[in-house]
């Protein structure tokens, strides 16, 4: 996958100690100390978000080239990929401890799981979202990913604050049977605590946390239950994507309703720009 450039932020896979150690704190710093997550003993001595699955998981990074050095990157957004051909080999993806993926790991071809997004809030209005996305495109092209799938995070843990987006996603967006995740038994909370009928649709659809919103927007689906994740103090369920829509959605969702004209997202290396609505 080629780095990618728009204006001082470099898009690209981590490929060095440094450059996971950068996203690592950007984790911590969003997760621990801005949304209140509880940092487990050996995050908060290290003040970075470390798990297993870091070591033999894909990072897709932005940079500010502006800020930082090439020996210690300034880092301002990052998401997380397991592709089941190395899930497989490392004991399974991070979602089997809330969700049983059964239907999806059944699949013939190449799912991955998505994970650990986040953003430097002052980052969040500069593009640094469109080029997470274009990377997750680009990504998904590359190691012919047909499902992409994650825990959608809706912050706080309280059921009854959430009750109308629960019941939303649960009536308007349940993924197909045979996608289906499910919520483990011992964790399982039922979605569905308003009627169709007694769900405010446009209420529903703006109380939406951004990303949740733009995987639904991509024609994601949501499995059955959902968990409380006491250490992270969010509500998760579980988002289902099938491929095929991503690029062609994604343009047309960036598209809509910008300021501004349509940039050049340029590769580092030569090569064909590639189009990318800010």
């Amino acid at each position: 996958m080629e780095p990618l450039r728009f204006n001082n932020l470099e898009l690209r896979l981590a490929h060095s100690v440094a450059d996971l150690d950068a996203a690592q704190a950007l984790r911590y710093r969003i997760f621990y100390e801005e949304m209140g997550a509880q940092p487990s003993s050996l995050c908060q001595e290290q003040s970075r978000d470390v798990d297993r699955y870091d070591e033999f998981c894909d990072h897709l990074l932005v940079i500010d080239l502006e800020k930082g050095t090439e020996a210690v990157p300034y880092v301002v957004g990052t998401y997380r990929f397991l592709r089941s051909s190395v899930a497989q080999k490392h004991g399974g993806f991070y979602s089997e401890s809330e969700f049983d993926l059964c239907n999806l790991k059944v699949f013939p071809g190449e799912i991955m799981e998505l994970g650990r997004s986040c953003i430097d809030a002052a980052y969040r209005r500069r593009g640094a979202m469109q080029l997470l996305w274009r990377g997750i495109a680009a990504y998904i092209h590359i190691h012919d990913v047909q499902i992409m799938f994650g825990c959608g995070s809706i912050h706080g843990t309280d059921l009854k604050e959430q009750a109308r987006v629960l019941s939303y996603l649960h009536h308007f967006h349940k993924a197909p049977g045979h996608l289906r995740p499910r919520a483990l038994e011992e964790h399982y909370i039922p979605m569905k605590m308003l009627k169709r009928k007694e769900v405010d649709i446009e209420l529903a659809q703006r109380e939406l946390p951004p990303l949740l919103k733009g995987y639904l927007r991509l024609g994601g689906y949501i499995g059955d239950g959902a968990v409380i994740d006491h250490q992270f103090n969010t509500i998760d369920v579980c988002v289902i994507v099938e491929t095929e829509n991503v690029t062609s959605k994604y343009i047309r969702h960036f598209s809509r309703d910008r300021r501004e004209k349509k940039k050049v997202l340029a590769p580092v290396a030569t090569g064909n720009p590639v189009q990318i609505y800010s």
